[in-house]
């Protein structure tokens, strides 16, 4: 797993956040320290409290990969496609935080449902597609 100071570094670098809506960063940016933030684009809302920040640890993180594959998922399954890409780049957003080969996962086929199911598999998730291989028609919108 990359360290913090890896993951800033890397964005200070150039790495650009892979959604249009910048999901990804907003979901990773629960785990930066606030002094940090502008790195990703956000800053603290001026008079707001600051929300806690999410220790920055493997099993937290996998907690968040979990709930967002569970997310992906429903979009998936539920043919949106605009918010089942975005999902897409967010879990692989995780598999880069995590150094996890999958980063590079490149079959769409079904909004997303291959990388999902092989992400779910892999961390021991729910797998919404039982048996199948998330590329079948029956997934086609």
């Amino acid at each position: 797993m990359k360290t913090m100071d890896q993951i800033i570094e890397t964005v200070k670098s150039g790495r650009e956040s892979q959604c249009l809506d910048g999901r990804d960063y907003g979901r990773l940016i629960d785990f930066v320290p606030v002094e940090h933030w502008n790195v990703f684009g956000y800053s603290p809302k001026e008079g707001a409290e600051v929300p806690e920040i999410k220790p920055f640890t493997r099993d937290a993180v996998i907690k968040q990969l979990g709930d967002d594959v569970s997310f992906g998922f429903d979009k998936a399954l539920n043919k949106r496609g605009i918010s089942a890409s975005l999902m897409n780049e967010v879990i692989k957003m995780w598999m880069w935080v995590l150094d996890d080969e999958l980063q590079d996962h490149d079959d769409y086929s079904m909004y997303g449902l291959p990388l999902l199911k092989a992400v779910a598999l892999k961390y021991g998730f729910h797998n919404e597609i039982g048996d199948h291989d998330g590329d079948e028609d029956r997934y086609n919108g």
